[in-house]
């Protein structure tokens, strides 16, 4: 007979277990539990994967010419070759049959399609390509989600005007994406205009990080730049240049083609970081100059109230006509959203760093932990931790904020921190064990009123993920980079068997 005390530990032994198995069977999420015409995709965007640098008529880009640039990407990566895409597209459309996605969202290269923007003809040998990959999608059962623009532009228009800073940048942008219905509409019935214009206006503008590198202390010391106003210029042009195309998309396309068009945004969710009105009202601020920022004007016409209060006179105005035209301008809302952080409240607090305590980041900061603990395990990309309620919490704020709105999960993803890649560069249990619970957690958001229409994992195979070159890997498929081969991930075999609505998805029966 063991002493009590082994029976206590045996006890407390078996009660952990039971509660593992409890917690598992939380996690548990099938694809009976979605609707049955529920989109489950995989992305991708050009830069990422096309490789094929200046090939069959295609000019520089901004990227191209960011990462030639010495000391502007630590790796020494860049998007040349990347995964070659633009010559195994065949390859990677097989994969995506294997994995039973019934849609693929990829973009479209500006630099292929208008090589000199308006200032120039379109290219027929990137009409071709395109053509090629959306004809071999359908004959495939996949479905083409495309998005217009995802961070690459002819580098032509940055030097002519200074691109999204400029006014001018909407007729180039209304050209390429009028080429884009023109060539591909009778096809594609599922379009986003611009990827992240939070994201491209924070990196490229406020800090300095992304092409074309414009920033102002605090933030950074680029040599032009100002980061409490440029950013909020370049989302306004961003916000009135996807309005004009949608305006062009319904009043031209619409009719005919009978597809759909919205934007995708990146979206944080935020905890308070105090329990107490400080630490709720810094979470209203960070979201409201992340989220709302870009969606209140799509769906109401306006900036949110909060950022009139805090901006004043900084923050740009619509005008009479653009009201009209950017009210309304979204059939839908794409999501990309990867992890959650605590927002601290810049106000009230000494905690915040410099960038923060400003009126440009809503005098709200970010952090990733809360008395010495993490808010979720950690990821590869600096500052990520997996932290599954966050998906749900951020679909409820979308859904309340902007009621009977169709969203998308445009993007959802996982990469492994540094000391794990090796171990998990095949047999990757955390992505699983990441998709099951973010997809469990995206249930749980529809079961209370987020009208979700499709998921799309990020990515489809690793590829070149920006600052972090190919150091980091979110791909299903792994990506040799000596030889270029594609190798299924045991999360591609287990998102195969999810879309299949076979019972060996468990993480626990792999």
């Amino acid at each position: 007979m063991l002493p009590k005390s082994g029976v206590i530990r045996l006890l407390c032994f078996f009660y952990l277990l039971l509660s593992v198995h409890s917690n598992e069977q939380e996690e548990v999420v099938n694809r009976s539990m979605f609707p049955d015409d529920f989109i489950f995709g995989v992305a991708t965007s050009a830069y990422q994967i096309e490789g094929a640098y200046l090939e069959d008529g295609k000019s520089e880009n901004n990227w191209d010419v960011f990462t030639h640039g010495p000391g502007n990407i630590e790796s020494g990566d860049n998007g040349d070759v990347a995964d070659d895409h633009y010559h195994r597209y065949m390859e990677d459309i097989e994969n995506l049959e294997f994995l039973g996605v019934n849609a693929y969202r990829f973009s479209i290269s500006w630099s292929r399609i208008l090589p000199q923007g308006r200032f120039g003809a379109v290219n027929p040998s990137g009409v071709m390509f395109y053509n090629k990959i959306i004809d071999n999608l359908l004959l495939k059962g996949v479905e083409p989600f495309v998005t217009i623009h995802h961070n690459d532009m002819p580098q032509v228009l940055e030097e002519k005007y200074e691109a999204w800073l400029s006014p001018q940048i909407q007729e180039d942008f209304v050209l390429f994406a009028k080429t884009c219905f023109e060539n591909f509409g009778d096809r594609v019935k599922k379009w986003a205009t611009i990827n992240e214009p939070n994201i491209h206006a924070e990196f490229g503008y406020m800090r300095g990080e992304f092409p074309p590198q414009r920033c102002s202390l605090p933030f950074g010391n680029c040599s032009l730049g100002n980061s409490d106003l440029e950013p909020l210029i370049v989302a306004h042009n961003m916000l009135i240049s996807h309005a004009k195309v949608v305006q062009l998309y319904r009043q031209k396309f619409q009719p005919t083609q009978g597809g759909i068009i919205g934007i995708v945004l990146h979206a944080f969710h935020y905890e308070p970081y105090t329990d107490d009105k400080f630490g709720h009202q810094a979470v209203e601020r960070a979201y409201t100059f992340y989220i709302a920022w870009i969606l209140d004007p799509l769906i109401y016409g306006d900036y949110p109230p909060l950022m009139h209060e805090i901006l004043g006179k900084n923050l740009p105005s619509f005008g009479e006509d653009e009201v009209e035209l950017v009210k309304g301008s979204v059939d839908f809302l794409g999501i990309n959203h990867y992890t959650s952080f605590y927002a601290i409240d810049c106000l009230h607090s000494t905690d915040c760093l410099p960038t923060e305590n400003r009126a440009i980041r809503g005098f709200a900061g970010r952090t990733i932990a809360r008395d010495g603990v993490p808010i979720g395990d950690e990821m590869g990309v600096f500052g990520f931790h997996v932290v599954p309620y966050g998906m749900e919490k951020l679909l409820n704020y979308v859904s309340r904020r902007y009621p009977n709105t169709s969203i998308y999960i445009t993007e959802n993803g996982y990469c492994p921190p540094s000391y794990l890649q090796e171990s998990e560069m095949l047999h990757d249990f955390n992505r699983i064990k990441y998709y099951q619970t973010y997809l469990a957690s995206v249930v749980q958001a529809m079961r209370k009123g987020a009208k979700v229409k499709g998921y799309f994992a990020w990515s489809l195979m690793d590829n070149y993920e920006w600052l972090q070159g190919y150091n980091i890997t979110f791909g299903l498929y792994h990506v040799d980079r000596k030889t270029l081969t594609r190798t299924p991930k045991l999360s591609a075999k287990w998102y195969e068997g999810f879309i299949a609505n076979r019972e060996t998805t468990n993480i626990s029966s792999f």
